[in-house]
């Protein structure tokens, strides 16, 4: 086991003591692998004190949530419009969306996010894929201008809303992906695409979810 699983599954444990990480191939994009919760994980009644601790610090990096598993199955079918891209993945969870990204071609790609437990799983599937990203804790350390900026399942939280604003100075074009939202209340936003994905393993929470809509902001996506 290599450091960053080590350290992702010690971080696992301190929220939920039972669970375990299980290397697995992602269903309909197989030419992943991702360190996942066990899917035979017990979802409830969980004791009160580990409920307290998923409130308090949600694992929700240890599940390859719907969005993301639609938005790399989009990447990796979308290689012209991906290979050779400069491309940041903000919100990146499990890293799914930077992975596959790298899988599809481009030629940088920095996976942010402001949980450390959830850039540590990152670098463990990073590893587990064999590809090389790199890695950011705060969109203000996003540097340069890029191509492309991806975002999966993060609109979840009005809170998160000004991100689009603020990406929209990064880059030329950028995607959002999300299951949990059916419009962007932006001009500059357009629905492209619709996919249906479960979030994975998928413990019995999610079906509600499974529509999953993408948004395009930027000038070059005419091709698809």
């Amino acid at each position: 086991m290599s450091t960053y699983l080590q350290h992702s599954l010690a971080a696992l444990q301190r929220t939920l003591p039972d669970a375990e990480l299980e290397i697995t191939r992602l269903p309909a994009v197989e030419q992943i692998q991702l360190a996942l919760i066990n899917t035979d994980f017990q979802t409830g009644p969980l004791p009160a004190d580990v409920m307290y601790r998923v409130i308090a610090h949600p694992a929700y990096w240890a599940f390859c949530w719907g969005s993301g598993l639609a938005l790399a199955r989009w990447l990796l079918s979308s290689t012209a419009f991906v290979a050779n891209k400069r491309i940041a993945d903000v919100g990146c969870g499990c890293g799914v969306g930077a992975i596959a990204a790298k899988l599809a071609g481009a030629s940088e790609v920095i996976a942010c996010d402001n949980d450390p437990d959830a850039l540590m799983v990152t670098r463990a599937n990073a590893d587990l894929n064999q590809v090389q990203l790199n890695y950011a804790d705060d969109v203000a350390e996003l540097s340069g201008t890029f191509d492309l900026i991806l975002m999966a399942d993060v609109l979840y939280d009005k809170s998160n809303y000004p991100l689009l604003q603020t990406v929209k100075g990064l880059a030329s074009n950028i995607i959002v992906a999300d299951s949990r939202i059916q419009s962007i209340d932006d001009p500059s936003f357009t629905a492209f695409h619709q996919s249906e994905a479960l979030t994975y393993p998928n413990l019995g929470e999610f079906d509600e979810f499974k529509d999953v809509r993408f948004f395009h902001s930027g000038t070059s996506l005419a091709q698809h």
